[in-house]
Parts: structure tokens; sequence; C-alpha cells
């Protein structure tokens, strides 16, 4: 029995000696075969085919034998078992791939010529890349001969007339169902017609009833209206007469009052001039509150900008801290070039205490900074402090008015409506007022919070200069030991003593007789270390390998006692590297780090 595992239109190039290279849509199948004669074996056989070329014909099968030779040949990895699932999953990825312009999985048959000469085939699937053409796997296909074409051509008759007899059958019971479905429609149809016949009769006997039924009702109500409307004129009539009657006595008591009314009037147009005048200066006073407002609005965020410029600056210079600690584990396993490192230092002095001079160069600005801000928070609770006497005046000269206010409405109860929007007016500017009260209060929040910044800036450059005078203490002494060591040199001491440790960048001027060497950190919780003479002799030490060092991070280099060191590649000058000539031997050295920007070393293990 054959199991079919996969069968799919596949695009396939084929390359042919004698022909043009083509492209064309083949039908790749692989089934799975079981025999039990005379020994249970199972085989995989795979077939290529074409839909419209019955004669295009390549088998493969495939046992357990033949697949351990190809295992063996080609170094696949799977085993027999899993080998059929592994080949159909990277069938599916070159279907995935061929549509697009430039796929990563082909499938490729190679033939040595276009005739049928029954020579083998090759199935290959290659992923492709820019650098080459890698082929995972290659299949050789024999062409079918004439028996194998006819068999493969009488299987695929026998299935065609399999599946032309199911579609008949299909067929068959499709136009049975059909017919039954339109008897059954066609009687449904035929009774809702005769429904629909029966509902417009019984509509057109309804509508008849229903227009005569209105037409009745209008006419009463009709007769209704004019009833009523005679009845609402005789009572207009009644009362225009006692309306005219009301109204002339309504008029002499109205121009009495009006004259009454004009006395008053003067009076409270005098007030109103007072009163206005008074709203001006307020108004005046308003306008100037919140000009200051604004003023200090802008400074505020001049100063939120100070301090977020602050803390990047701080921000970076931790990443440089971390960055410094990784790299002296990188260089504590790499350096064995001595002559190399030494003759690269003699630039990066220069540059390093150019770069320091710029590093206390900016310090100095950071305090003139800070100095800035103290006097412009100074400057602003003054300003604040100003802002509330005027608050305190506004209110007592509110007071003042609302009084005035109480007592005019005591006077004038009949002036309610030229009141009552005076009062609206001053409830505004009360609102105005305790919005300028919380806009003051928010000020002196943001105050509180830019001191708070303040001080946590101040306390980080009390931190870098703690860090930059234990850094200088550090270079001091390294210079205390190079001296001992040339002393020592100088008496006649001889041999090149290696740096022990992961750093080894000890190296002797030729002339001279100076020795120049590479600047080293160490850790806090490192052993002391014994310092070892190294005498200056004519001639450098050659490296055995090259090493491409990293760069140091400026703050660690000092002017005094120096050796500028260049980069291994372009040669340019990149940090100062006072170092010491003898280390401990110990994997976990407390050596700090020599840094080299744009390039990395790796330190060898002693």
């Amino acid at each position: 029995m054959a199991d079919e595992l996969f069968c799919k239109v596949v695009s396939i190039g084929i390359k042919c000696r004698e022909c043009e290279d083509r492209r064309a849509n083949v039908r790749l199948t692989v089934e799975s075969r079981s025999s039990s004669n005379p020994v249970h074996k199972k085989e995989l056989i795979v077939r290529l085919s074409d839909d419209t070329d019955p004669f295009f014909l390549y088998n493969l099968t495939l046992g357990e034998e033949d697949f351990q030779s190809l295992k063996n040949q080609q170094g696949l990895l799977v085993e027999f078992s899993a080998f059929p699932q592994r080949f159909i999953d990277l069938l599916e990825q070159c279907i995935l791939e061929q549509d697009k312009p430039v796929p990563r999985f082909l499938l490729q048959l190679v033939t040595s010529s276009n005739a049928l000469d029954c020579m083998p085939a090759s199935l290959n699937i290659i992923e492709t890349n820019p650098f080459k053409h890698l082929i995972h796997l290659s299949l050789k296909l024999l062409a079918g001969s004439d028996s194998d074409v006819k068999k493969y051509l009488a299987t695929c008759i026998k299935n065609l007339k399999l599946e032309n007899c199911t579609l008949k059958e299909k067929l068959q019971k499709s136009e049975e169902e059909l017919s039954k479905r339109l008897g059954v429609t066609q009687q449904a149809l035929a009774d809702k017609c005769k429904e629909l016949d029966k509902l417009r009769n019984e509509w057109a006997s309804q509508t008849s009833l229903l227009t005569s039924k209105h037409t009745q009702e209008i006419s009463a109500e009709r007769e209704k209206a004019l009833q009523v409307q005679s009845q609402y004129q005789l009572q207009y009539e009644q009362q225009k007469k006692e309306l005219e009657t009301t109204s002339s006595r309504t008029i002499q008591h109205l121009e009495s009052r009006v004259s009454e009314l004009e006395a008053v009037n003067k009076d409270l147009t005098e007030r109103k001039y007072k009163s206005e005048s008074c709203i001006r200066e307020l108004k005046g006073k308003l306008s100037g509150m919140e000009e200051e407002y604004h003023r200090t609005k802008q400074e505020v965020t001049s100063l939120r900008r100070e301090n977020a410029t602050l803390d990047s600056e701080c921000h970076e210079k931790e990443k440089l801290i971390n960055q410094l600690k990784t790299r002296t584990a990188v260089l504590e396993q790499e350096v064995k070039d001595k002559e190399q490192v030494i003759i690269r230092s003699v630039d990066a002095c220069e540059s390093a205490q150019e770069h320091k001079k710029k590093l206390e160069d900016s310090l100095d600005q950071k305090q003139v900074q800070t100095g800035k801000l103290e006097t412009t928070v100074k400057s602003l609770s003054e300003e604040l402090i100003k802002a509330n006497e005027i608050i305190k005046k506004l209110q007592t000269d509110m007071k003042k008015l609302m009084e005035k206010i109480k007592l005019k409405n005591a006077v004038t109860m009949q002036q309610e409506k030229l009141l009552g929007e005076k009062e609206q007016t001053l409830q505004k500017e009360k609102l105005e007022l305790t919005n300028i009260k919380h806009t003051l209060k928010m000020k002196e929040e943001e105050m509180l919070k830019l001191k708070e910044q303040l001080d946590s800036t101040t306390e980080k450059l009390e931190e870098s200069k703690q860090l930059l005078k234990t850094n200088e203490n550090v270079i001091a002494w390294l210079n205390k030991q190079l001296n001992e060591n040339k002393i020592a040199a100088l008496q006649g001491t001889h041999g090149l003593h290696e740096m022990p440790g992961s750093l080894k960048a000890v190296g002797i001027a030729s002339n001279a007789g100076v020795m120049q060497t590479t600047q080293v950190r160490f850790n806090q919780s490192s052993p002391a270390v014994e310092p070892r003479p190294v005498p200056s002799t004519s001639t450098p030490i050659l490296p055995s390998t090259s090493c491409d060092p990293v760069g140091l991070d400026m703050k660690y280099l000092k002017k005094n006692g120096s050796v500028p060191v260049k980069g291994q590649k372009n040669g340019s000058s990149v940090g100062t590297v006072p170092v010491r000539p003898a280390l401990p031997k110990s994997g976990s050295s407390p050596i700090l780090s020599a840094y080299f920007p744009g390039q990395q070393s790796r330190l060898p293990a002693s």
C-alpha cells in the first residue's frame, strides 16, 4: 500500500546541456510504500510529472539502505523515519518563496539532454545567498521508461474514471434535490399569490370605510371649532375693556414712579463712575501681575532646560564609568604588544592633556551655572513675596467694595437688576484672584522642586570632584613607582620582566634610556603590587602578536610623567598611558584599563 504524503504543483528550474534553461510548473508527489515480501521494508517514492505533458515522468524509490548511502554522501543529520517530513518542509519553503523576485529556496532539475534517453536527472533543493548557492539536498531521479509511462498513464486514467463516476453520482443527486426544491417553491408561490389577492380586497374595503368615517368626524369638528371661536371673541372684548382701565391707572402710577427713579438714577450714575474708576485701577494691577507671572514662567522653563542638560551630562558620565569597568576586564586578557603601545602613547599624551583642560573648563562652567541658578531662585522668591503683598492689598480693597455695595443694595432696592450685573462682575474678579492665588502656589511648588534638583546636581558635582582627586592620587603614586624603577634600572639591574596578570604593556625607548609605560588603574579590592626593576635598553622589545588597544577615558589621565598612545590603525593620538612596570600574576588583577577610542584589544590570560 502506498500512502500519499505530498502532491502539489511546484515551479522548477530545468537545466539541460543541449537546450536553454527554462522554468516549468511540475507536479511533485511524495509517497511512502511498505512492502512485506520477503521482509517488511519501507520505501519513499518521489515522482515528477507534468499535467500538460503526459510523457514527462521522473521516478525515485528510496529504501533504507539507499538512504544510508545518501546520508553518508551528502552529510545528512536526519534518520530515514524523519526524512520524508523534513523533505516536505523544504518543498513547502520552496513553494512559499517561488513567487518572490529573489527567492531564498529554489528547486532545480538538472538533466543530461532534452530527449528521453533514460539518463538519471538530479533534483536539487538550493538555498541562495549573496555569496554562494548552497545545495541542501540532491536526489537522483530516473526518467520513466515506456513501461513506467504506461503504468503512470494507466493509473492517471483510472483515477480520472473514478473521479468521473463520483462526479456523475453527485450530479444526479443534486438534480433530484433541485427538482424537489423547485416543486415545493412553485406550490409555495401559488399559495402566496392567493393570500396576496385576499389582502388586496380587504385593504380596499377598509380604506373605503375609513374615508367615510373621517369625513363625518371632520364636519363635526368644524362645527365645534366655530362655536368655540365665537365664545373666545366675546371673552377677548371683555378682557380688552378691563385691560384698558387698568393700563390707564398703571400709567399714572408709573409716571410718578419714573420721576422718583430719575432722581435716584442720578445718584447711582455718580456712584457707578466712581466704581468703574476703581475697577480700571484693579485691572491695571492685574495686567502687571500677569506680565510678572509670564516672566517667572519663562525663567522657570529655562531653569528646567538647564537642569535637563545637567542630568543628561551626568547620565553620560555614568555610562562612561560603566564602559570603563567593562573594558578593564577585557584589557586583563589581552595586551601582548609592548613596543607598539609605547609608540602610540607618544601622540595620545597631548590629546589627553587637552581633554583634561576641557574637563576643567567644563567644571568651571558648571559651577558658574549653579551660581546663576541660585541667584535666579532668590529673585523668584522675592518676586513671589511681592506678589503675595499685592494680593493682600487687593483683598482689602475688595472687602471695602463689598461693604459699599451692601449699603447701595439697602438704599436702592428698586435697581436690583443693575446691582446684580455689578455683583456678577465682582464675582468674576474674585474668581480671577483665586486663580492667581492657585498659580502662585503652583509656582512655589515648582520653586521647591527646582531647589531639590539644584541640591542633587551640586552633590553629583562634589562626587565627581572627589573621583578626580582620587584619580590624581593614584597617578601620583604610579609616577613615584616609575621613578623608583628608573633608579633601579640605572644601578645595573638587567633583564626585562613581563608584567604579570593580564596587562603586558611595558616598552623601552631606544636612544634616551627613558622607560615609557602605559597607565593602569587599580580596583579597591586588589592586593598590594610589588614593583620590579626594568632596565633601559637600546633596542625595543618586539611584540609577538598585534593588539588593538581600547581608548582610555580622559579623566584618568595626568599631564606629568605620562606618555601619549597612538591607535593601531590610523596612528591618531588617543590618550596618555602612564603604567606601572610590574603587577601581580593573578586572574583577577586590579589593573585599570587604558582605552583607545574606535578600537578594542583582547588581553591574553596570564
